[in-house]
């Protein structure tokens, strides 16, 4: 894995040119705000299905599967899509696992060789984020952190949800435009979380 100074992603907002190099096809484009919705209970059985279809593709290449993101954080508005953290051995050999997500109706829709060898697969039915990391990636043990860290601490859940609602509602290119804009509340929330890995 690269260290930080060989990171080449932007920390704060990627061009368009760097989402189209990143993207699997055509980036999706929003040109307008971002909708959340209130949270949902069912979220946590949606994922449950998910995993167990991910499970059944890649049985023991599964090395951790997660719940993780805004729907996976109670009382927390998202967009209604189910985000899934999936560690395999090696998330930058795709011939051990990509095709068998793809039978099981996942498309690869990012490729980021230079941010942890991360991949993103969506999935439809619900809509699912299905993010691929390495076994012992940084980057997975940050959104464990600050997920566990909101799950338990209801004043910085408030704060991202506040902050997530502002930015959502102004006018975004690219959904990866307004991720990027997360990334300053959600430093300051792992910092107090005691996080001692740098964002990559």
């Amino acid at each position: 894995m690269p260290a930080p100074s060989e990171r080449n992603r932007p920390i704060e907002q990627m061009n368009e040119q760097q989402i189209r190099e990143i993207t699997v096809g055509a980036p999706r484009v929003v040109n307008g705000p971002v909708t959340l919705v209130p949270y949902d209970p069912a979220w946590p059985d949606r994922y449950a299905r998910e995993a167990a279809k991910i499970r059944a593709a890649l049985g023991d290449r599964v090395v951790d599967l997660q719940h993780i993101g805004s729907t996976a954080v109670p009382g927390l508005p998202a967009k209604p899509i189910i985000d899934i953290q999936l560690l395999v051995e090696n998330s930058g050999d795709e011939s051990t696992y990509a095709d068998d997500l793809v039978a099981a109706g996942f498309t690869l829709h990012i490729r980021e060789p230079e941010w942890d060898e991360h991949r993103t697969f969506k999935g439809s039915d619900p809509a699912v984020n299905l993010h691929v990391f390495s076994r012992g990636s940084r980057q997975a043990e940050r959104h464990i952190r600050f997920r566990d860290w909101l799950r338990a601490h209801d004043d910085d859940r408030d704060l991202y949800a506040a902050t997530k609602t502002d930015l959502a509602g102004q006018t975004w290119q690219y959904m990866q435009n307004y991720a990027d804009a997360k990334n300053s509340i959600i430093d300051d929330i792992l910092a107090r979380a005691g996080n001692t890995t740098p964002r990559i």
